[in-house]
């Protein structure tokens, strides 16, 4: 690929989403990375339906996200696990996006998400661009997100461990986040918690990268959420069969008072016969 030789390049003559590769061929790492950012994006959308009611927003899940030309193409992209954008159409000219092109979108992230299977060096690389250089070294992930890309936040999850580091860009730094009393690090622009949750997400009982509100609540996924109201209906349907079965018993209750009263009645008119065939009268007694 030619690089313009203007340090102006015009922005017609560079390619968008549609020319450029992706995929870089590489395997998904592990099992856990596709259902861990379809919890994060499903969980995330009443959020997201508040924030953006024109809908928006645009959330990447395993796509690259492009910072500049080189060749081949994919030495300019960073493959991100997750990362969500505020303010940009959800489709470009009607099309989805097969990756993010800053040159194109101008919009940074807002949060960016890494999986790491291994020990994160590769997240945490801090190896600058070298212009200099003949052989043109890749620089290292976290100087690439904190000078370049530059998400607001910058998590870094390791599945192993079941831990997260969250990094806030400051004054063109990124800052180490602290965790709240909770273990949790707050979004601010969102409203939401990040932090590790153990339990069941499909079929499998991991630790899981989710959100939570601002009070601690957990953000539930769609199934989730129907699963919640599914056994809120039950257990409204099992308090109205009890609340039932207690005004049955009620009335049985009552029946069984009003038959004692009818039966007492039934022996005192008896009586009184009695006394009235022997010549007393009962009601001066």
């Amino acid at each position: 690929m030619t690089i313009a030789k203007s340090s102006q390049p015009d922005l017609k003559t560079l390619p968008d989403h549609t020319q450029l590769p992706d995929s870089d061929g590489t395997f998904v790492k592990n099992f856990q990375e596709h259902p861990q950012s379809i919890v994060l994006t499903d969980s995330l959308q009443p959020i997201l339906e508040r924030l953006h009611p024109d809908q928006h927003y645009a959330i990447g899940q395993d796509c690259g996200i492009y910072w500049r030309i080189t060749d081949p193409p994919e030495r300019g992209a960073e493959c991100l696990d997750w990362f969500y954008v505020p303010n940009v159409p959800p489709t470009l000219e009607g099309q989805l996006r097969r990756s993010y092109v800053l040159w194109q979108e101008w919009i940074p992230p807002l949060i960016a998400l890494e999986f790491v299977s291994g020990d994160g060096s590769e997240e945490r690389d801090r190896t600058p661009l070298d212009r200099t250089s003949e052989t043109r070294q890749k620089p290292g992930k976290f100087w690439v997100y904190e000078q370049i890309i530059r998400p607001a936040f910058y998590g870094i999850y390791e599945v192993q461990n079941a831990q997260v580091e969250v990094y806030h860009l400051v004054e063109n730094r990124y800052e180490l986040v602290s965790a709240n009393e909770r273990g949790h690090y707050s979004i601010p622009q969102l409203g939401v918690e990040l932090g590790i949750w153990q339990g069941r997400y499909g079929n499998m009982v991991l630790p899981w990268l989710r959100w939570w509100d601002s009070q601690g609540n957990l953000l539930l996924t769609g199934d989730e959420r129907a699963k919640r109201a599914e056994l809120a209906l039950e257990e409204e349907r099992q308090r109205g069969e009890q609340r039932e079965q207690e005004l049955q018993e009620e009335r049985q209750r009552a029946e069984q008072r009003e038959q004692e009263l009818q039966e007492e009645r039934q022996r005192a008119e008896r009586l009184a016969q009695l006394l009235r065939s022997q010549g007393i009268n009962p009601d001066e007694l």
